[in-house]
């Protein structure tokens, strides 16, 4: 029983798509302009797509480089330097400590010499200062 359910189904769909290929034929004679006139407009629109997005691309912005001249100026080695751009990313002296595999200790000791280096007595201030000088983005 489903073999002819499956077989009369598939002559359905072959008399649909002979029916629909005749009227496809018919409407292409008949519109044969508007055809013509839809696949330019198509082109075209894809052509000034692709040519604003060219035109109209932002350009690449350069590279952080840190500032090594004011980084060299005021002595920051580069664990001082690691340590004072986890603390511009806003991470704990804990968070600090696990990321560069340390002791917090360690860490306090390092953002202590930056305070001085930095001349601030906390550390807004320290990552204000690096950031008008700079150092950090």
């Amino acid at each position: 029983m489903w073999k002819q359910a499956v077989w009369y189904g598939f002559l359905l769909a072959a008399g649909t798509l002979a029916l629909q290929w005749m009227d496809y034929q018919r409407m292409a004679r008949a519109h044969t302009g508007d055809i013509y006139a839809v696949l330019i407009a198509t082109a075209f629109l894809a052509l000034g797509v692709f040519v604003g997005t060219r035109l109209t691309r932002a350009p690449k912005a350069a590279a952080f480089d840190g500032n090594p001249k004011a980084q060299a100026a005021l002595g920051i080695s580069p664990r001082e330097m690691e340590v004072l751009q986890h603390m511009a990313a806003g991470h704990s002296y804990k968070e600090i400590a696990q990321a560069l595999d340390v002791s917090p200790n360690t860490v306090k000791t390092h953002v202590a010499r930056l305070f001085d280096k930095l001349e601030a007595k906390r550390r807004t201030v320290a990552i204000n200062k690096a950031r008008q000088l700079g150092i950090v983005a």
